[in-house]
């Protein structure tokens, strides 16, 4: 049996809609698709006890692997008891300087969950912690928890001024001095697997009252500068890409429609009492002919 063209119209239509939606991704499972987290080519852990504020100074230092794509989403927890980030930033390549990055938090299970859309492959987290302290022993314990894979994990303190009796755990091994003057103990600790955590316990002796800052007139750590004071790509959602593609698609479904119909409605029905006509130019065929009298095309047998 032979469609009517009246009806082929709507259902070729359909028909490239069907395949627009089918091979063009869906805005609504872009967005509720759950990617596994990005992995990290090395990842730094400072602590800095009593540097500018009777706390500890915690920077976070990651750098994504090389085989992430970029804008790529990130989550990182901090504790709870910070109150929340000090600053939450990423580095240009030129390592030109730190660059306010825009983010989400949420406070789940004792930490402040911090989630945003990693522009560049270095990212910057500074949060301060309470100090425990008894007399003049103070101590203070972080734990990395161990949500992203690392490549490379390094751990660095900066000993506070005036502290002494430091115990440090994992041991770092002897410190060196620094530029500003003050010691770091350093040392890397190789591949840390998702799900990892990984304890950090520093102790010491400390008779001043004063930071680092104001033992050694040191300045404190300048503050990141504006995202919109360079030119970065701007975070653009997952779901805009599907809509995009289902939209263009879609256009290209209606063109193609539209052409057809153009085309076959120019062609003249068949004729009643066996006339016929001509398939490549629309003129009539005596039903005796077998070519075209106009275009010389053969007719259909």
């Amino acid at each position: 049996m032979i469609t009517p063209r009246s009806a082929r119209v709507p259902l070729l239509a359909a028909w490239w809609l069907i395949i627009a939606f089918a091979t063009a991704p869906a805005a609504g499972s872009a967005t509720a698709a759950q990617s596994p987290p990005p992995r990290l080519a090395s990842l730094e852990i400072d602590i800095w006890p009593d540097y500018d504020r009777r706390a500890a100074l915690v920077i976070l230092k990651a750098e994504l692997a090389p085989d992430v794509a970029l804008p790529a989403a990130m989550s990182i927890r901090i504790p709870a008891s910070s109150g929340g980030p000090a600053a939450v930033a990423f580095a240009d390549e030129a390592k030109t300087g730190l660059f306010n990055l825009q983010h989400e938090r949420s406070l789940d299970d004792g930490f402040v969950t911090l989630r945003f859309q990693a522009p560049q492959r270095r990212i910057h987290v500074e949060f301060y912690d309470p100090i425990a302290t008894e007399n003049i022993r103070h101590s203070y314990r972080y734990v990395w928890p161990g949500n992203l894979e690392a490549e490379r994990v390094s751990v660095r303190l900066q000993e506070p001024a005036g502290a002494s009796a430091i115990e440090v755990r994992p041991d770092l091994g002897a410190g060196a001095d620094g530029p500003d003057g003050l010691v770091y103990r350093t040392r890397t600790l190789g591949r840390l697997e998702a799900g990892a955590k990984l304890p950090i316990e520093v102790s010491y002796t400390k008779r001043d009252s004063r930071t680092s800052t104001e033992i050694m007139g040191l300045k404190a750590q300048p503050a990141p500068a504006p995202q919109d004071a360079r030119e970065s790509p701007p975070d653009i959602p997952s779901w805009v890409f599907g809509l995009v593609s289902v939209t263009l698609v879609s256009m290209l479904a209606v063109g193609l429609t539209l052409w057809w119909y153009r085309r076959t409605a120019s062609l003249p029905a068949a004729r009643k009492g066996g006339e016929r006509f001509c398939t490549r130019c629309g003129a009539g065929m005596a039903a005796d002919h077998r070519f075209c009298a106009k275009c010389g095309a053969r007719g259909q047998e």
